[in-house]
């Protein structure tokens, strides 16, 4: 982002997300959001797309998550109890179940969280699927895989949870337009 460049950003947002970081540290919140907003354009220029509220919604439904992990702190969403993305809290306590968006992690976040990810016992990871030469991340090897896009046999394979996360985020355009999209859970 260009110096004094200006950006925008929903009163409900701004409101929601000021009373959460507290009052006295609001030059604090706008510097993180200055930062986020680069962070995230930089993702968008190299490919990246977010999911939608509706996705999420569905994602969270799953595992009862309480937390998300890997959104802007602009962008996520305020139904979950707690937000953040590797130190950075945006609101609430880093525990529960979690729903963690896998691209926009920086690489040293995301073996921050492989680390402790044998320690929790619910969480559920949206993430690109995998290209057939990319190694294998360490959420495929301890979850399982509950939704895909990628093709009608690995939507057949994923059963009953890749219908219930397509109703749940119907009318959303990110459900079934953009393939190789997937979800992994550990969630019993």
């Amino acid at each position: 982002m260009e110096p004094h460049r200006g950006w925008t950003i929903a009163s409900s947002s701004w409101n929601f997300l000021r009373k959460r970081w507290l009052v006295d540290r609001e030059q604090e919140l706008i510097t993180v959001i200055e930062e986020e907003t680069k962070r995230t354009e930089e993702k968008e220029e190299a490919g990246y797309r977010s999911p939608t509220w509706p996705i999420l919604r569905a994602l969270q439904k799953i595992n009862k998550a309480k937390r998300l992990e890997g959104k802007a702190v602009m962008s996520a969403p305020p139904f979950f109890q707690s937000a953040g993305r590797g130190d950075l809290k945006f609101w609430g306590e880093d525990d529960g179940p979690t729903v963690k968006v896998w691209e926009i992690l920086s690489e040293s976040e995301q073996e921050q969280w492989s680390e402790k990810m044998g320690k929790s016992k619910n969480w559920l990871v949206w993430c690109r699927s995998r290209k057939k030469d990319e190694e294998q991340r360490p959420f495929e090897v301890d979850g399982k895989e509950i939704f895909s896009n990628r093709s009608k046999q690995a939507k057949l394979k994923a059963g009953e949870k890749t219908d219930k996360i397509k109703k749940e985020a119907k009318g959303s355009q990110f459900a079934g337009k953009r393939g190789g999209d997937r979800a992994t859970s550990n969630a019993q």
